[in-house]
């Protein structure tokens, strides 16, 4: 591989914004795994935001690339996956895509393709494009990539009016999608640096909380908090942790929590007594995304009630770690549902795109 921009290349990156710059171009937020696509003739890599190749993983883009993209080129954007309906994002179909073993990556490449949605260009032929503005980027983006298009590469949307913006912040929210980004016109490729911006959702509810993690750094520190709402039929579901806290509070939580700290028999998360596929925090399996990690818990019981701060759910879990807001001495555990969830409106993913995403009916 001989290019004008050589892997590996960090990525852009956002920083958090409660507006939208005035000035700026704005695209959305796509939900997926970071990715920059490096082409040389039949050469392909697919970076990722840590710098490690993702090529292996997503056979099916590797083949796109040849056939949808110039012959020598460098495009950023973001690798996605559709659910069964095509119409929304699916982030944890596109998680189990990470696979060690090769017959499980070619399945998955079949059962749920991947795609790619365009939003820079920086290289083309012979040309480095990072010291050019972004607005001249775009536009030899959207030279070289149609959009609308049938194959596995889209151009995500782009608009330079803040309203279309924010009215694609609310809507396109029940596609999957994660927020606005904002873009100033003139600057130029700057990996690694936090020049632009992202406008994300965010939301507050009220959870149990029903066991925690200690912190790997001590044993008598709280490292994560685990919340659970109830469903309809009086289950207690695990729908994500709290964990941002300094020390100082870590330490102070620990000794706080104590008096709540219970037997995991009889317990709403007592793994060994719940059917296959419900959600419980395990205490005797591994994360898939760091080897080795212990996810054990101690139980406490479901007496507590916290407000936290989210942004949105994936399936039934909150997508990002969620914030620690304050305790509810005033609500009763039992209130603690997802009927209190802001929900957004169902929005087609096709209409975001202005074509089908691959993946998704085909199912």
């Amino acid at each position: 591989m001989d290019l004008p921009v050589m892997p590996p290349v960090s990525p852009m990156l956002a920083k958090p914004a409660t507006s939208l710059p005035e000035g700026w171009l704005y695209d959305p937020k796509w939900d997926g795994f970071r990715s920059i696509i490096f082409r040389d003739g039949d050469e392909v890599e697919l970076g990722s935001r840590n710098e490690k190749p993702m090529t292996r993983y997503f056979p099916e883009l590797v083949e796109a690339a040849r056939a949808e993209l110039p012959g020598r080129c460098v495009v950023d954007g973001e690798i996605v996956v559709a659910d069964a309906t095509g119409e929304r994002l699916d982030f944890e179909a596109l998680g189990q895509r990470i696979h060690p073993a090769d017959s499980r990556v070619q399945m998955l490449s079949q059962a749920t393709p991947a795609a790619f949605v365009a939003f820079d260009l920086l290289a083309l032929g012979e040309e480095n494009l990072t010291g050019m503005p972004f607005r001249e980027r775009r536009a030899r983006l959207e030279q070289v990539l149609p959009a609308s298009s049938a194959g596995s590469i889209h151009l995500s949307p782009l608009t330079d009016d803040p309203q279309v913006a924010l009215r694609w912040f609310a809507e396109f929210e029940g596609a999957g999608l994660d927020g606005v980004i904002g873009k100033d016109p003139e600057a130029t490729y700057q990996p690694n640096k936090r020049v632009l911006t992202k406008l994300k959702h965010t939301r507050t509810t009220d959870c149990v909380v029903a066991g925690y993690r200690t912190h790997k750094s001590s044993d008598e520190a709280i490292g994560s908090l685990l919340l659970g709402l109830y469903r309809p039929d009086g289950q207690l579901a695990h729908v994500g942790v709290s964990s941002s806290f300094p020390m100082a509070r870590r330490r102070a939580l620990f000794e706080e929590l104590q008096p709540w700290v219970t037997d995991l028999e009889g317990h709403p998360w007592d793994w060994a007594r719940h059917l296959e596929g419900e959600r419980t925090p395990s205490r005797s399996t591994g994360s898939r995304w760091a080897a080795g990690k212990d996810l054990s818990f101690t139980p406490l019981r479901p007496e507590r009630v916290v407000e936290v701060r989210y942004d949105y759910l994936e399936g039934d879990r909150f997508r990002h770690t969620a914030q620690f807001v304050r305790w509810r001495p005033d609500r009763e555990p039992e209130s603690c549902t997802y009927d209190q969830l802001d929900l957004p409106t169902d929005y087609p993913l096709s209409q975001v795109l202005g074509a089908p995403l691959t993946g998704g009916g085909a199912r």
